[in-house]
């Protein structure tokens, strides 16, 4: 972003964008920790990532009040207003992915606290997970950089993570079908799978609003071929 006259004002923008990425180094933590703890049934994991969603939170809460103050103060134009919107939408985009996250380390805890040893089609799972953190990491390396090029990338991802998500779906109903006494456990992996395709989701948010933030154009709701126009378009200004 451009130099302001006030080096305090500077200094404050970057607070905000140092405390979005280390709120995003958090939740990425939590999602990894999460899969962790479903392969393995480490309560241990479990209750770290329940006690970092109460970080998350106060984290997005922070930011939300930094963001407020800095409209009532600052009164921000141009591409330092929309520096602080990217911000409060893409961290409750954030705060989203860490619920998500705390909420798959619940299920496993249901999972093994029912004695079972082994959860149907892990490494499926576990792939749409490692697609769903790697769209996010090229989400958030894009908002650190202020780099628009790669939010495209993470939106083509996410046309490969859903249809694998609902490969997957194909799969775990037919080993219901096929098993009724699977049906209690395999649900709770459904719904694991969905929230990680939630979270695939999430991180495409979050892209979105790197693309607004570079360009000053609101990409939501384009399409992929949409969104690579806007990308490689003039600067708005």
């Amino acid at each position: 972003m451009s130099e302001h006259i006030s080096k305090q004002f500077d200094a404050e923008l970057e607070a905000i964008r140092s405390s979005v990425l280390g709120m995003a180094g958090l939740v990425e933590e939590q999602v990894r920790l999460a899969m962790q703890a479903l392969a393995t049934g480490d309560m241990s994991i479990i209750e770290k990532v329940l006690e970092q969603e109460d970080r998350v939170d106060q984290m997005h809460l922070d930011l939300d009040d930094m963001c407020i103050h800095m409209i009532a103060r600052r009164q921000p134009a141009a591409g330092d207003l929309r520096m602080v919107m990217t911000v409060i939408k893409s961290v409750e985009d954030l705060e989203r992915i860490g619920d998500k996250a705390s909420r798959i380390c619940q299920r496993a805890k249901n999972i093994y606290e029912a004695g079972k040893l082994q959860v149907p089609r892990f490494a499926e799972l576990n792939h749409i997970a490692q697609q769903a953190l790697d769209m996010l990491s090229r989400a958030l390396d894009a908002f650190a950089r202020l780099d628009a090029v790669p939010a495209t990338e993470v939106k083509r991802a996410d046309q490969v993570l859903d249809a694998e998500y609902r490969g997957l779906q194909r799969q775990l109903i037919t080993v219901m079908m096929e098993d009724p006494r699977s049906i209690s456990l395999t649900l709770d992996i459904l719904w694991i799978a969905k929230a990680i395709e939630r979270i695939g989701d999430l991180a495409v948010n979050v892209a979105e609003q790197v693309v607004y933030l570079v360009k000053g154009q609101d990409v939501r709701h384009k399409s992929v071929e949409e969104m690579d126009r806007v990308v490689t378009a003039s600067p708005s200004e």
